[in-house]
């Protein structure tokens, strides 16, 4: 059996908005849609029953992204009911892994013509409560936040796995020597580069408002911050004076949706467009639970092995930002990666970190970049919570 190329057609998002920001009243499956309808509409070749599957990644799942939320973004779309949908959850990679799982569809012959993306609205994320082990119980019962990290942990799970993930960033920082000042040096460059790509347009051709909401760009994006105005702020995290990581470095929480077109050659001649880039290697790999921000190290290393790459080769990556000390460690593992080819329209302590649809707008962002360039070679990667790491290889 052959290998088909994948070519990633075309990538959109929408803006990302702040928890309990201007998306929050948007459903997750409508968000879903939305970016579903707007990929579909802007190749008027294709025609959307020659869509084979839609592969969506989401990390919550429990309130109204329920019920496999890429078959109800095809549902509520538009599209015709004779396609397909199907949910995946690696967490944070959620949304890269829907592209991976999406493109090895495509490889090895099973499909043509596929959509692949990720939503989450941490805003709409529920709160939830456990059965009673016993029937008709007479006391209080208690609710669980379902919008980010640990909640209704196994017992048996050792203590060291299951601290929180901005602990598990000050892990990282202890362990590479990342000062508060390098992480909030590290994110007032994110919301720099964020800003001045939107004010020279550089989003234009891949975000795509939604209808009804008044947000045409990112909402977390602090355009006046500072070094003094970030130095204000407290550590979230460790309160006993050692603390580093704070609101102000790390990434938010937010609402939004991304989606890219997927196809093979047969695909790409009935799309009539020329491709952003082709889709080379990925790879995923795992580490210490709390040590999850490191978990692109070794994915990174492996992906462009398989690829045949370097970091030499290398002319963008998108790395995600979920702390400035995750990120910032992963760059001290990796030395000969040039810092200046990472997130050069800023990254997600600016742009925000829709769980589910992060790895989705990477992917998308990479291939917009090369496409941008006209030729070379991209990276996406992200760390996923609960220690592992995903990668992602693409070329033109």
């Amino acid at each position: 059996m052959s290998i088909r190329d994948v070519y990633i057609v075309d990538a959109v998002r929408t803006p990302i908005g702040k928890f309990g920001g201007a998306l929050s009243s948007v459903r997750p499956d409508d968000l879903a849609a939305h970016v579903v309808r707007a990929l579909v509409a802007r190749t008027p070749g294709l025609d959307p029953a020659r869509v084979d599957d839609v592969y969506f990644g989401d990390a919550n799942g429990a309130g109204e992204d329920n019920r496999d939320v890429a078959r109800m973004a095809v549902l509520l779309a538009g599209l015709p009911v004779t396609v397909p949908g199907v949910t995946v959850n690696r967490l944070c990679g959620s949304g890269l892994e829907a592209v991976i799982q999406a493109a090895r569809a495509i490889a090895v012959g099973d499909a043509s013509v596929v959509l692949a993306g990720g939503v989450e609205s941490m805003s709409r994320a529920p709160w939830v409560l456990q059965k009673p082990e016993r029937a008709f119980p007479a006391g209080h019962q208690q609710l669980h936040s379902t919008t980010l990290g640990w909640r209704m942990t196994n017992p048996r799970m050792p203590a060291e796995w299951t601290v929180s993930l901005g602990e598990g960033a000050e892990l990282i920082a202890d362990k590479h020597a990342i000062g508060r000042e390098q992480q909030d040096a590290f994110a007032l460059s994110s919301h720099q580069k964020a800003a001045a790509a939107w004010e020279q347009g550089l989003y234009d051709g891949e975000v795509v408002a939604v209808e009804g909401v008044d947000l045409t760009r990112d909402e977390s994006i602090r355009v006046g911050t500072s070094m003094e105005a970030l130095a204000k702020l407290k550590p979230s995290f460790r309160t006993d004076g050692t603390g580093t990581v704070t609101a102000g470095n790390a990434s938010p929480l937010n609402d939004g949706a991304a989606a890219l077109l997927l196809v093979d050659e047969e695909g790409l001649r009935a799309c009539g467009r020329e491709p952003l880039a082709r889709i080379r290697a990925s790879a995923v790999t795992g580490v210490e639970p709390q040590l999850f921000g490191l978990g692109p190290v070794e994915a990174v290393q492996r992906a462009l092995a398989r690829a045949g790459r370097g970091f030499a080769d290398l002319t963008t990556v998108e790395l995600n930002e979920a702390f400035a000390a995750q990120a910032l460690g992963c760059l001290a593992e990796w030395p000969e990666l040039d810092p200046a080819l990472v997130n050069p329209r800023g990254g997600a302590i600016a742009l925000g970190h829709p769980l589910g649809a992060s790895g989705a707008r990477l992917a998308g962002a990479v291939a917009h970049q090369l496409a941008a360039a006209g030729s070379g070679t991209g990276l996406a990667a992200l760390c996923i919570g609960v220690g592992q790491g995903l990668a992602l290889v693409l070329e033109r």
